[in-house]
């Protein structure tokens, strides 16, 4: 047998030479790709690193010390870079040090192996043991450092104005964001900061309905007297007990799968009482939903009965007059807004797939017969209800897929508009669908005609369509007040305007903006802004770029240096990638804002993401196979990002988009955290009170693996959070499954609990025998990669 003592240098050597080897694959690495984005004008600090790491697992092969004091001497000088880069800014610094600092304590530990005379095991273990003592140490440092401070809330206002809804919130939750004025603010104030953390699962309902694929429930439930109402991914009305959650009645309006657009989704649900009607009487009050495959459905709100006076037995077909309609390309995921008596309804028209969509005309029915008061088709404004014979609502026009607001007393419906069909080119888009596409539009509920409107983006070819509801508030002004509106913006600007003229109470700068792109002469040479607030960041750069190591953040800023950006707005191409940020989904999405109206405080939960868009000539994508879903060729989105392999047929291009701008490999962002966030904002003058990144990595990390960590990251999110006059703020919408408390005063996180399921729902409270609820559907999101699921959880304070 081989003596012991021959076996201890063969075994170093075998180690120092797989250490060695290491060292030199990942300098090769960061040496070519370095040297790329040298020539691309980048950091240099890539090249130098990858050739300094070449040298030092060479020397390491050939057992020279000198190999680990070079490595060392290197890890030494990227912590000087890294804080160069980045200052204090706690997981920018991740990927610049945490992958090079594994790498030194591999090298301390070698030392042995080196010179075991001069260097012991126990003083290279000490030495590793430094090195990891020194990171936790410089991690706490770095959070108190990052802290955001929190500014003074203001005095609360006084006699603030109350809400203008037909129905108002309170021990009830009457409408999807608590009222028609979608303030999602409740008076009720049983759950405080103080007991907050006592709260425990009131009880759990279970659906039953479990997604497969293309899943999100996104429901927020109505609770109006005895009885909470909901809905699933599928459309099945569902009534509950609002105290112990047993089902009251169900009724299936059996939509067919095929139906499905990009996802299943049902935000929720209407509720209306005839004024004057024998409360006994059937559908004296009713539940009223839209399909995904574009019906009305009106029921008993006592039983689930259909509505014989609705309609055909309690259904209308709102695509009456659309011309011809593939499945999943009309549908309602949102619930239509009641103001005197009209139902108003939108619907989604499946994005990026041809330019001749059917229309985006929005209809108003009569809410106790079912028959169309009104239709609104921008480019037949003529026409009062359905197309003459013969004729078809303009096709391709743009549509409101989100929830609109309404103003009883003014009789006003307030419609956050959407974009042409195929949101990416504009050349072919008629002068009617420029004037209102991704507009607020304001239309007399009575007539179906617009009063006004504000454009927040002109010619838009960034898929920044409106996606949150108007919040109606009482704005202060001098010593008085003014009928106003809160409105969010998927590009990150709030606009407070005027509801019954639309004129902005704050300046809207018309700002220059990035030229060219595939249509220059589309493009407007300037942009609205809002001077009062936004939750866009500033443009990225290269040092904004992250990964879990130095190789796929280098990655990433050679994306960012190929890519076509100059700051918002950048027109997208199709000879290279270009850089939109905010993404499509943020800013502020369907989730909307909250209002404390007494407090006079805006709480906003936000992205913080940019998509990596690429427009594909018609000939590249045809060789692809990207055809339209309703195509006999076999076009289907799938379960993927929306816009990853869009047709957008009819026009030059089809669209791919990267939505969040991820890595292929890894799966991980590419823009350093966070994420996401939730700010509070004071109402009066749009400052920030305080800012907070809003999820944490304990269901994120690479390869789409949990990596279970509670650090407070900041992730995407989708949902709306709701306001107590207790002064909580409850949320879930991140994507750690966790809903949360939060101390509207500081933005503290007060309490929090695991769900099931993803959060990706707005979160709704109410009163049931004294006891104050707050409940919230754990229901997942494909496209957020929350876990699916079907429960509807109820939350209170011990009896």
């Amino acid at each position: 047998m081989p003596d012991p003592a021959e076996r201890r240098p063969r075994n170093r050597s075998i180690a120092l030479i797989l250490l060695g080897g290491l060292f030199a694959l990942i300098g090769i690495v960061l040496a070519i790709g370095g040297a790329w984005l040298a020539v691309l004008g980048g950091s240099i600090y890539y090249l130098l690193v990858g050739l300094g790491l070449v040298a030092s697992g060479v020397l390491l092969i050939r057992r020279r010390t000198l190999g680990a004091w070079l490595y060392l001497g290197i890890f030494a000088l990227t912590i000087l870079w890294a804080f160069w880069e980045v200052g204090l800014q706690g997981w920018a610094l991740v990927p610049r040090i945490i992958g090079p600092a594994v790498l030194a304590i591999l090298v301390v530990l070698a030392l042995p192996l080196l010179a075991l005379e001069r260097w012991r095991w126990g003083r290279a273990i000490g030495g590793a043991a430094a090195i990891l003592v020194a990171l936790i140490a410089g991690a706490i440092l770095i959070s108190i450092a990052n802290r955001p401070s929190v500014g003074p809330l203001p005095g609360p206002i006084a006699a603030a104005a109350s809400d203008t809804a037909r129905m108002q919130a309170g021990a009830d939750w009457p409408a999807y964001g608590g009222t028609e004025s979608a303030r999602r603010y409740s008076p009720l104030a049983q759950i405080t900061p103080a007991n907050v953390a006592r709260l425990e699962r009131a009880w759990v309902f279970n659906t039953g309905e479990l997604p497969e694929e293309r899943y999100g429930a996104e429901t927020t439930p109505l609770k109006v007297g005895d009885s909470l109402y909901l809905c699933t991914g599928m459309n099945v009305m569902i009534a509950l007990d609002p105290v112990t959650g047993r089902q009251r009645w169900r009724y299936d309006p059996q939509v067919p799968e095929e139906w499905i657009p990009y996802t299943a989704a049902c935000r929720g649900v209407s509720y209306y009482a005839i004024p004057g009607a024998d409360p006994n009487s059937l559908c004296a009050a009713r539940i009223i939903e839209g399909t995904l495959d574009g019906r009305l459905i009106a029921v008993d709100a006592r039983t689930g009965r259909p509505c014989p006076d609705f309609g055909a037995n309690g259904q209308v077909d709102i695509k009456a007059g659309m011309g011809p309609i593939f499945p999943a390309m009309v549908s309602i995921t949102s619930p239509p807004t009641i103001v005197r008596g009209v139902v108003v309804t939108g619907h989604q028209v499946l994005d990026g797939q041809r330019r001749d969509a059917p229309s985006g005309v929005i209809q108003g029915f009569d809410a106790v017969t079912g028959a169309k008061r009104w239709a609104w088709d921008m480019v037949h404004p003529d026409w009062t209800g359905d197309p003459p014979a013969g004729q078809m609502y303009a096709r391709g026009t743009p549509n409101m897929w989100t929830i609109a607001s309404g103003d009883e007393q003014l009789g006003l419906v307030y419609l956050p508009m959407g974009n042409s069909a195929v949101d990416y080119w504009s050349s072919s888009r008629r002068p009617e669908e420029n004037r209102y596409a991704t507009s607020l539009v304001a239309l007399d509920v009575t007539t179906g005609r617009p009063s006004w409107h504000f454009q927040a983006v002109h010619n838009d070819v960034w898929d920044y369509d409106f996606g949150g509801q108007a919040t109606l508030v009482d704005f202060p002004v001098g010593q008085g007040r003014v009928p106003a509106l809160v409105l969010p913006s998927k590009q990150g600007d709030i606009y407070i305007l005027d509801r019954r003229t639309g004129r902005p109470l704050f300046p809207v700068q018309e700002r220059p903006v990035p030229q060219g792109g595939v249509e220059p002469d589309q493009r407007s040479p300037t942009q609205p802004f809002s001077a009062y607030h936004t939750l866009a960041f500033p443009n990225l750069t290269e040092r904004d770029m992250w990964g879990m190591s130095p190789i796929d953040q280098m990655v990433c800023r050679i994306q960012f240096r190929r890519a076509a950006y100059e700051g918002p707005y950048t027109p997208p191409v199709s000879d290279r990638r270009s850089v939109q940020y905010p993404g499509y989904n943020g800013g502020t999405d369907w989730g909307g804002v909250a209002v404390d109206p007494v407090l006079g405080v805006i709480v906003a939960n936000y992205n913080d993401m940019p998509n990596y868009v690429r427009l594909v000539p018609r000939a590249e994508a045809d060789r692809m196979g990207w055809a339209p879903r309703s195509e006999a060729r076999g076009g289907d989105m799938g379960g993927g990002a929306e816009g990853a392999g869009d047709p957008q047929w009819g026009s030059p291009y089809a669209v791919d988009v990267n939505a969040g701008w991820r890595l292929p490999f890894t799966g991980l962002l590419c823009k350093e955290p966070p994420y996401g966030g939730i700010r509070a904002i004071e109402l009066s003058t749009g400052r920030t009170l305080w800012d907070r990144p809003l999820g944490t990595a304990r269901r994120n990390g690479p390869w789409g693996i949990p990596s279970m960590l509670p650090f407070n990251i900041g992730t995407p999110n989708n949902g709306g959070a709701v306001v107590t006059a207790g002064g909580v703020v409850f949320v879930a919408a991140a994507t750690d499954d966790l809903i949360r408390a939060i101390d509207i005063r500081t933005g503290e996180t007060l309490w929090q609990d695991a769900l099931p399921a993803g959060g990706q729902a707005g979160a709704m409270t109410y009163e049931a025998n004294g006891r104050q609820y707050v409940v919230i559907m754990a229901g997942g999101h494909h496209f957020m990669e929350t876990p699916g699921g079907d429960a509807l959880i109820a939350y209170a304070l011990p009896q």
